[in-house]
């Protein structure tokens, strides 16, 4: 099964929401200095792009995507004209070399048929001592809220493990992104987990996106019968910790990274 990412308007509910919270704390982490140049590798809908241009004033943004339609909600949700959206691979950036100060990616790496090429292309981008750093999630612990689906799908289908993030993206764990960054010739590695809140309202607000189709778990739910994605959902809400109040309280982490050229 190929993983769908490609409407920006179903992404937003599934992880998009809780993407645009972790970009404003790995920024924080980051610590840019105002005035940068920065590039956006894999862009998505704009969640880390909007974020630089609320919180570090850069002089110029690109953000580039393989996905038009994700591209068109990036422009389309701009909150500014200093910001420009690309169509490009990830693996091949479409800009010369030395071009800006930062490159940074956010949720994308473990999708990149050779990710190490992707780490080439964002050092190839910035200039000598630019910075290049990345976050994504962690599937195996506390992305909370993929977890515990999976968990949940396992239990009724062993086969579905092979579609599980943890086990398809052994990458996404602290050494081994350490170490990708090191083989790619970076210095001063730094490494930090972030975790950010993700509050559903009900339950409806935790399954409904997991039946819009973008993403690997979505994707699963779509290839189920009516009456395997009712156990699934009945497994999902015995699982799951419902408060009193209907809301479902969990914990997105993020693994971020980031090195100097």
């Amino acid at each position: 099964m190929d993983d769908v990412w490609a409407e920006g308007e179903s992404y937003e509910p599934y992880v998009g929401r809780w993407s645009r919270l972790t970009a404003r704390a790995f920024l924080e982490w980051l610590d840019p200095a105002p005035g940068s140049k920065w590039i956006d590798v894999g862009c998505g809908t704009g969640a880390l792009s909007h974020a630089i241009l609320a919180l570090t004033q850069p002089v110029r943004l690109l953000g580039v995507d393989r996905s038009p339609g994700f591209v068109a909600h990036a422009r389309r949700t701009s909150p500014t004209g200093r910001a420009r959206f690309a169509v490009g691979d990830a693996q091949a950036l479409p800009v010369g070399g030395g071009r800006f100060d930062v490159a940074v990616s956010a949720l994308v790496l473990n999708f990149m048929p050779r990710p190490e090429r992707m780490i080439a292309e964002m050092i190839r981008a910035v200039r000598p001592g630019g910075s290049v750093a990345l976050y994504v999630w962690d599937y195996a612990a506390k992305m909370e809220m993929i977890r515990c689906f999976w968990d949940a799908a396992l239990e009724l289908d062993p086969a579905a493990g092979a579609l599980d993030e943890a086990w398809r993206f052994p990458l996404c764990q602290p050494d081994a992104l350490r170490a990708l960054m090191a083989n790619a010739g970076l210095n001063r590695i730094e490494f930090e987990p972030i975790d950010v809140a993700t509050v559903f309202g009900d339950f409806a607000d935790y399954w409904s996106p997991f039946l819009r189709g973008q993403g690997p778990a979505p994707g699963y739910v779509a290839s189920l019968d009516e009456l395997a994605r009712e156990r699934l959902r009945k497994e999902l809400e015995r699982r799951l910790p419902v408060a009193t109040d209907g809301s479902i309280a969990l914990v997105a982490r993020a693994l971020a990274v980031g090195g100097r050229t």
